[in-house]
């Protein structure tokens, strides 16, 4: 298997295949990820990936029925490219019935809403969209490349097309005493939108990144514990659309989820007994001690 750097997945995708596609990050410039750093971007030759699928084919391990594509941002391929990586999945590895990775949101831009429908068709579903944040500040603070309106207008397309999909939502991306307009903008953009779910996680300040320099010259001050809780409740409380909200990730210390908006009350609840844990100081040594993703 030809792999350019470890394998990245959300924690839910752990029972999945993985498939590279492409390499590194199509971006690469933002403010607090250095990820793919020893990895340049580049999409991998149709050849190799057919390798790859016969090695998965003939693994002790199949049969699974999803594979997670590898690499930042897999979306970004072409639309023909996509459609003869399915083929060749499909051909080699018939018990294959949905296809995902991670995404940008400008991924959707090379493609139309005829070319969607036909990606899930051939089983694309639920990429997950690192939009971070709905908050036009932050998405230029942050050096993300795109607007809160094109999150809007590229989801859109998806929800068009029939596709389902993962957003994201930062925790922590503004820092002290911006946790309320992160959270606010984020669940007005999503509200107009239709995901199947919203994966939280928190921001995580690592070495040699722009942000972390950032912080050592004073022009970024990290969320306190107690600002993170209460910035996820007001991000709950504000989010109306349909969906499922997972905040499950290795940098989140106490799990919240549910079903909205049958389950905001409860998670709105559990949320202020954080609050209150966060104010006497019981969950400090969780971030201080946050090693990797």
């Amino acid at each position: 298997m030809h792999f350019s750097s470890g394998i990245n997945r959300p924690p839910y995708e752990a029972q999945d295949a993985f498939l590279q596609i492409t390499s590194g990050c199509s971006h690469g410039d933002c403010a607090f990820c250095t990820f793919y750093k020893d990895a340049p971007f580049r999409i991998s030759p149709i050849e190799t990936v057919e390798e790859d699928i016969k090695e998965l084919a003939s693994g002790w391990y199949y049969p699974f029925n999803r594979i997670y594509l590898q690499g930042a941002d897999p979306f970004i391929a072409p639309y023909d490219y996509l459609k003869k990586v399915a083929d060749l999945i499909h051909k080699y590895l018939p018990n294959v019935k949905s296809i995902g990775g991670y995404a940008r949101v400008d991924n959707v831009r090379n493609k139309t809403v005829e070319q969607l429908r036909d990606l899930v068709k051939e089983g694309y579903s639920n990429f997950y969209f690192g939009n971070e944040t709905g908050d036009d500040y932050l998405l230029e603070r942050m050096n993300k490349g795109y607007r809160a309106e094109d999150v809007v207008r590229y989801m859109s397309m998806l929800d068009e097309a029939g596709m389902e999909y993962i957003m994201n939502f930062l925790g922590g991306l503004g820092g002290h005493n911006y946790g309320l307009s992160h959270a606010q903008k984020s669940a007005e953009v999503i509200n107009q939108l239709h995901p199947t779910m919203v994966y939280a996680s928190e921001l995580t300040l690592f070495p040699d990144t722009p942000l972390s320099k950032d912080v050592k010259e004073g022009l970024f001050t990290d969320a306190t514990e107690e600002e993170r809780f209460v910035e996820m409740k007001e991000f709950i409380n504000c989010l109306t659309t349909p969906t499922v909200f997972k905040a499950e990730h290795v940098t989140i210390p106490v799990p919240v989820r549910g079903r909205l908006p049958e389950d905001k009350q409860d998670m709105i609840g559990l949320l202020d007994r954080l609050i209150e844990r966060a104010k006497a100081g019981e969950l400090k040594h969780f971030r201080d001690n946050v090693a990797g993703l």
